[in-house]
């Protein structure tokens, strides 16, 4: 295995890892109550501390914020204090770990939301999605649109979460721009009828993406945070006119903060109905990127080595693979059989099962 494999150490703009396999952020639905990471949380991330870098679940930056049940926040001293736990544990086992930063915009319920009130976005525009409650899934409602004079704040509270999450010992924090979320919302067309400066135009549509970035790096530094953008995922019935013309101008444009990485959900995903592939080629926003690629969809061992020995990508994430797999690294390193994780616990609520009962091949 030469030095540009998936192995070997990557260093590059104060990104310091001992290989270059990911751990993708995904949610899992096990913190407990007010949102606070618990013991099993603890467990869950300690126990796949051998990836390069270890992205969290998508973390909640605000009560508002919040669209799926049993998610973590970053929001509070009580939550803090929880991450605290995580990243004591993900260092003493050798790891790194960003914190992912979220507003889920209108993918959101009513009885998740302060009050009872709507969810925002940036325009009503009703997602044919579900969200996950205590009651399990359930339709989204038509969002309230944010007030002109609101979005200051919601900039604000990416602000204040990044600046919690160096607080709880987090290595960095990963922009949440992607799946269908609020920032993502803001980017596209289908989701984006604004007529003021940050709706129309694709320049006024990535204003929200701008000053959330410029407030991100302002808490924290340009080397800490990374990005996450999925061009043409539609998930979340989320949707552009012309997804390379923007994302190519999205990319542009974030060249000019020098962020640690670039996250590309490169292709779709079949499990999710009316999904179809996209002549978009992703090479043009890793060309474009002055910084680390990190790509994402669907590797197995075959397509990252492949993506390695071709330059296609700097970092490789994987998702799924790391449920069932908590020694993943290894696993890919030595050819061993990948087990398959069981989809009926994703979602757990209050159990373990499915989340830190998959054993390690030694």
């Amino acid at each position: 295995m030469n030095s540009e494999s998936l192995f070997s150490t990557f260093n590059d703009n104060n990104l310091n890892l001992k290989n270059r396999i990911i751990m993708a952020p995904m949610t899992r639905c096990r913190a407990g109550n007010g949102g606070i990471p618990i013991p099993m949380n603890v467990e869950y991330y300690k126990q796949r501390a051998s990836a390069g870098l270890i992205i969290s679940e998508a973390t909640n930056i605000s009560p508002q914020a919040m669209g799926f049940a049993f998610t973590p926040g970053i929001y509070n001293e009580a939550q803090i204090a929880g991450w605290q736990k995580v990243t004591e544990a993900v260092h003493d086992a050798g790891g790194l770990i960003f914190c992912q930063l979220w507003h889920v915009g209108r993918i959101s319920h009513p009885s998740m939301q302060p009050g009872g009130a709507r969810p925002v976005a940036p325009s009503a525009v009703q997602p044919e999605s579900q969200c996950y409650t205590e009651h399990g899934f359930e339709q989204c409602l038509t969002p309230r649109a944010l007030e002109l004079d609101e979005i200051p704040g919601v900039v604000e509270q990416f602000r204040i979460a990044t600046h919690h999450a160096k607080q709880a010992g987090f290595d960095g924090v990963e922009i949440l721009a992607g799946g269908g979320y609020l920032i993502d919302q803001f980017l596209r067309d289908k989701t984006n009828h604004r007529t003021d400066e940050y709706g129309g135009s694709i320049p006024n549509r990535m204003r929200f993406l701008k000053e959330v970035v410029e407030a991100v790096i302002g808490a924290w530094s340009p080397d800490r945070v990374g990005i996450k953008l999925s061009p043409i995922c539609t998930v979340n019935d989320i949707e552009d006119s012309n997804p390379e013309a923007l994302f190519i101008h999205v990319v542009e444009q974030l060249n000019q903060f020098s962020v640690a990485y670039l996250h590309v959900m490169e292709d779709i995903d079949p499990n999710i109905a009316g999904e179809t592939e996209s002549a978009f080629d992703m090479q043009k926003l890793r060309q474009l990127f002055k910084g680390p690629y990190m790509a994402n969809s669907r590797y197995n061992l075959t397509r990252a080595l492949k993506a390695r020995i071709e330059d296609s990508a700097d970092l490789i994430a994987f998702g799924r693979p790391f449920i069932a797999n908590p020694d993943l690294v290894e696993r890919l390193k030595t050819g061993a059989p990948l087990a398959e994780p069981d989809r009926a616990t994703f979602y757990g609520g209050r159990t373990t099962q499915g989340y830190t009962d998959y054993p390690k091949l030694y």
